[in-house]
């Protein structure tokens, strides 16, 4: 469900012609007899292809799609065209505006949705106070106050929301969150966190509508949430206050010009400059781009090559961050957009010694056909308090996000998926404690000062994390060196 960006096409000015060319299909009356569980996804962009594969493949004898809900009619049209070639019921179809209509009429038992962030709120409420389940893409939100709605809702529905951190459930994160567990290296006191954007995936947030702070929280939302919900989940603790500093230094029109453009243009489609920028993005050369994107702008005039140069974009490209947690623990994060490679360095410093962990990854335009986030190299090493350090080889998975995407989809959508010791599935709680370290961070960014995090909503309660090693038991003194 992605908004349009032009000057003369806002969120609302779309949605009277949104059904538009839509394909609807009618219900079977067999599927009153269906017992599956029944979900409508709202939001067809590119990040619902991961939950409809899911439900109409490996999951499909126990869930089904029976609506899709979103602002751009030709989207919903290439879902129908999916779901004929996946051999799957085609949901039926509705614009943004017919929300409690579709609920009505399809009567799903949950939502999914995978809107643009700051509209996950409209949908996540409208659904609890329908009385539904709902999983929701990360971010859960992306400021204060809809955190707050989120979390009222929550309480006065008595339903949850399952937030979708598939970073959780990569092999080699679960394998640090085991090895944390252990007290291999006693208490966590600190925690330094480096996470790098190439320029291939980090231009990408500068072309989308997450260049506006508006809809996306900037990325220390709407990326870096994934990052705080790690260590968030790793300490199993909660941040109470943040400092913080960002900028955009590279993604500038500035920058445009020392590279020898002459622009900001508007997009790379109509770019006078393509052949001499090597940030083009060529929507017609990817079939996923140019089916989601490009043949369906008409609709709602949203661009998905937009420039990374332009004098609009109000997100950092630059930020720094210091986290306190309730534990004691402090965190020194860093996120930068525009590196020579991609990937992150992590290390944990405990009472017995320290933790590192460094992954080089391959990431790919997002909508593109290839997976996400494949893992090309990494290392885990303990170090013991004036001991030798120890290689530990790192555990590998399969497909996006370094595997841990078809392990937290089996968690959704098995019935008989075993029970999780290292609870990695995530509620709202956590979904709230990740963006809120974000949303403090983009706070710190505007005012200089530091932000309490119990500041920004009241009634926030720790999730239910795996217990990890106490501030009170016995150290061994370190071996004497000479």
């Amino acid at each position: 469900m992605t908004e349009p960006t032009g000057p003369n096409l806002g969120r609302r000015s779309i949605l009277a012609g949104a059904t538009a060319g839509i394909a609807i299909a009618a219900t079977p009356k067999a599927r009153a007899a269906d017992t599956r569980k029944a979900y409508a996804i709202i939001g067809c962009g590119s990040r619902s292809r991961m939950f409809q594969d899911a439900i109409w493949g490996e999951h499909k004898d126990h869930n089904r799609i029976v609506a899709m809900c979103d602002t751009n009619p030709g989207r919903m049209n290439y879902v129908a065209g999916r779901a004929t070639r996946a051999g799957a019921p085609v949901p039926k179809a509705y614009p943004a505006a017919d929300f409690d209509k579709m609920v009505r009429e399809t009567k799903p038992d949950a939502v999914i949705v995978t809107t643009p962030d700051a509209y996950h709120v409209d949908y996540i409420l409208k659904a609890l106070n329908a009385g539904l389940d709902v999983i929701t893409e990360k971010p859960m939100t992306t400021d204060a106050a809809k955190a707050q709605a989120i979390l009222d809702a929550v309480k006065k529905s008595g339903r949850h929301i399952r937030v979708t951190f598939n970073y959780r459930y990569s092999p080699f994160r679960t394998q640090i969150k085991e090895l944390l567990m252990s007290g291999v290296i006693g208490d966590i006191l600190s925690v330094d966190f480096q996470w790098l954007l190439n320029t291939v995936h980090g231009a990408d947030y500068f072309r989308r509508w997450h260049s506006n702070k508006a809809i996306s929280g900037g990325l220390m939302v709407h990326k870096s949430t994934h990052h705080f919900d790690l260590v968030n989940w790793w300490l199993s603790d909660m941040p109470v206050a943040v400092s913080a500093v960002g900028k955009r230094d590279f993604y500038t029109p500035q920058m445009a010009r020392r590279l020898g453009l002459s622009g900001p243009h508007e997009r790379c489609h109509t770019c006078p400059e393509k052949a001499a920028c090597t940030f083009e993005l060529d929507l017609t050369k990817d079939a996923g781009l140019k089916a989601l994107y490009l043949e369906n702008e008409k609709y709602d005039g949203y661009f998905r090559d937009q420039c990374v140069w332009r004098p609009e974009i109000n997100i950092e490209d630059t930020m720094n961050v210091v986290v306190s947690y309730a534990k004691g623990a402090t965190l020194s994060y860093s996120l930068n957009a525009f590196n020579a490679w991609e990937g992150y360095n992590i290390a944990f410093n405990g009472t017995k010694g320290r933790l590192e962990h460094s992954l080089n990854e391959q990431a790919t335009t997002a909508g593109s056909g290839n997976a996400q986030s494949e893992t090309e190299r990494g290392i885990l090493r303990v170090i013991p308090l004036r001991g030798t350090a120890q290689d530990i080889p790192l555990r590998s998975g399969a497909g996006s996000h370094g595997g841990g995407d078809a392990v937290m989809l089996n968690d959704l959508f098995n019935p008989a998926a075993p029970a999780d010791p290292l609870k990695r599935a995530a509620d709202e709680r956590g979904g709230a404690a990740s963006i809120l370290i974000g949303v403090a961070a983009n706070r710190c960014f505007e005012t200089g000062q530091p932000v309490k995090i119990d500041s920004l909503v009241t009634g926030l309660q720790s999730p239910d994390w795996p217990a990890m090693p106490g501030g009170d038991q016995p150290v061994p003194m370190p071996v004497r060196k000479a």
